[in-house]
């Protein structure tokens, strides 16, 4: 039998995040770039939070994303999301599972907040031409 390989995605806003979780030493590579010099520090820091949450069995897989669109931060969030997602789905654990709704419900549930559209009469989807009316 082959050996077990997780596939998993998230999305933020535009941006699209696609993990492949296979057993491995703890290596995570993000669009083939290591977590270790992903920048900004910000961005490392919300991405590494799911490993730090799982513990010891982040060490026992290796993860590879790859992310489009989107913002940086947006791209961070929907990668958390889709590595958390992906461990559960790995380890197939429901205490992980537990722990991960407890800490931050974003790291397993997609934030369905999208940007509204620009309406009629605005520059853009709130703000409106003033009107006189002397």
């Amino acid at each position: 039998m082959d050996p077990k390989i997780v596939n998993t995605s998230s999305k933020r806003k535009t941006a699209v995040a696609r993990a492949t979780i296979r057993k491995g030493i703890g290596k995570v590579r993000i669009n083939k770039k290591p977590l270790e010099i992903y920048t900004p520090e910000l961005a490392r820091l919300k991405i590494s939070e799911p490993l730090e949450l799982a513990g010891p069995r982040a060490k026992k897989v290796d993860i590879r994303i790859n992310v489009r669109g989107g913002g940086v931060m947006g791209q961070a969030d929907a990668t958390r999301t889709a590595i958390a997602r992906g461990l559960v789905k790995f380890f197939d654990d429901a205490s992980l599972k537990e722990l991960f709704l407890k800490n931050d419900r974003s790291l397993l549930v997609n934030d369905p907040r999208r940007k509204e559209p620009k309406h009629q009469l605005g520059r853009g989807a709130r703000k409106k031409r003033q009107k006189s009316y002397r």
